[in-house]
């Protein structure tokens, strides 16, 4: 039986919390926040028109942007809620919904490898206990063989950098680099949030 993300068990608990946060997201883009640098970033690191896995999309923001700016996504999210909510705002884009730990894209017909695949949000920190490796494992499997993934998470979120490294070199993934922001500033131990540059 699969267990539960913690995002779910937050829902459980509270379950308005994802229209709380779909509004959340809609009122900053309309207030002209930038919510665009992570996309900006991955931008910057495939070839034109690449194929882009947006691994916890939620209602799409990131994968979104990188479809403005030419390249061919694929999201998925555990929530259908924000699934929904990415469909409604952003159609024309393949959304899916589903548990990263479960991650099987060839049974809805997505069998070519990613030319990067994007974990932001803080997604690696509301994953089911115990999963993490099975995620990562996951995206190594989905990516092309020069494929690279970048996962995104703020400290303090009760998943710790050194346990995320752990797990990175259990899913058979190398760190190409660690940034303590989107826009790729140093990382260092007193960094509050970390970006991880993985390839296989």
């Amino acid at each position: 039986m699969r267990t539960p993300t913690l995002w779910e068990q937050n829902l459980e608990r509270n379950p308005s919390h994802s229209l709380w946060y779909l509004e959340r997201m809609r009122s900053l883009a309309a207030g002209g926040k930038d919510l665009a640098g992570e996309a900006r970033t991955i931008d910057a690191m495939v070839p034109r028109g690449a194929r882009v896995l947006d691994a916890g999309c939620g209602p799409g923001r990131v994968g979104a942007a990188l479809v403005a700016l030419g390249h061919t996504v694929v999201g998925i999210d555990v929530d259908p809620v924000l699934i929904n909510a990415a469909i409604e705002d952003h159609p024309g884009v393949r959304w899916l919904v589903g548990d990263l730990a479960e991650m099987d894209l060839a049974a809805h017909q997505v069998t070519e490898g990613f030319d990067a695949i994007v974990c932001a949000g803080n997604v690696m920190t509301f994953l089911a206990p115990g999963t993490h490796v099975t995620v990562l494992e996951n995206m190594r499997r989905h990516l092309s063989p020069s494929g690279r993934i970048v996962v995104g998470f703020g400290a303090g979120r009760g998943y710790l950098t050194s346990a995320f490294l752990d797990d990175v070199a259990s899913a058979g993934l190398a760190v190409d680099a660690l940034f303590s922001t989107w826009d790729l500033r140093p990382h260092n131990e007193d960094s509050d949030f970390l970006v991880a540059v993985l390839s296989s």
